[in-house]
C-alpha cells in the first residue's frame, strides 16, 4: 500500500540521518566527514533548518566494527523523494562510500528517514518513512532532540515516545567535544 500525504508542514519535515564509522581521505575522522557532509548538502541546494548534536553508537547489528558517529538534520528542498535520495547517494559516493554489503563499515551514510508525512511501503526506493528507523537508537535519539513531537506516520507515535521505548541493547552516547 502506497500513499503520499499532502504538502509538507512544520510538523511533517524532511529528515535525513547521517552516520559514519570510517575516516575519509579528504576530511579525516567520521565526525569531520559528517560536518563536511552537512555543508555539502547545503552546497547542493538543501536548506538545513535543524540539526542534532553528534552521537556515538555501537554498530547495529553488533559487530567488531568501530563505533559510528550519527546525527539527524531537517532540510527544506523542492526535490521530490526520489531525486533527494539520488542526491544523497551522490554525496555518499563523493565521500568515498562504496555499497558492497549490508551493514558494512562506511565513510558516509545518508538515509532519508522521512519526507513529510509520506508513506511508501513498497515500490521503488525510497520506502517512507525509513523502514527500520523506529528501531534504531542512533536515529531516534538525535531525531527526538530536534523534533520530539515528530509523529511517525505509520506508528502514530512521536519521536520522543519511540526513543523512550527503545530496548537498552543499543549503546549510544552524546559525542564529546
Amino acid at each position: 500500500m502506497s500513499k503520499t500525504a499532502s504538502p509538507l508542514s512544520d510538523n511533517s519535515p524532511i529528515l535525513i540521518a547521517l552516520g559514519a564509522n570510517l575516516p575519509t581521505a579528504a576530511f579525516g575522522p567520521p565526525r569531520a566527514a559528517l560536518e563536511a557532509a552537512v555543508a555539502e548538502l547545503g552546497r547542493r541546494g538543501l536548506k538545513v533548518t535543524r540539526r542534532s548534536r553528534w552521537y556515538e553508537s555501537a554498530p547495529v547489528p553488533a559487530s567488531d566494527q568501530p563505533w559510528y558517529v550519527n546525527g539527524v538534520v531537517e532540510v527544506e528542498t523542492s526535490l521530490g523523494p526520489e531525486a533527494l535520495l539520488s542526491l544523497l547517494h551522490e554525496v555518499e559516493a563523493a565521500f568515498g562510500r562504496v555499497r558492497r554489503e549490508l551493514n558494512a563499515p562506511r565513510t558516509l551514510d545518508l538515509d532519508l528517514i522521512a519526507y513529510g508525512a509520506a508513506v511508501r511501503e513498497e515500490g521503488p526506493p525510497p520506502l517512507l518513512p525509513h523502514p527500520r528507523m523506529a528501531d534504531r537508537a542512533f536515529v531516534l535519539l538525535p531525531l527526538a532532540e530536534i523534533r520530539p513531537d515528530w509523529r511517525h506516520p505509520v506508528l502514530q507515535r512521536t519521536a520522543a515516545e519511540l526513543a523512550a521505548n527503545l530496548p537498552n541493547d543499543q549503546p549510544i552516547r552524546v559525542a564529546q567535544g
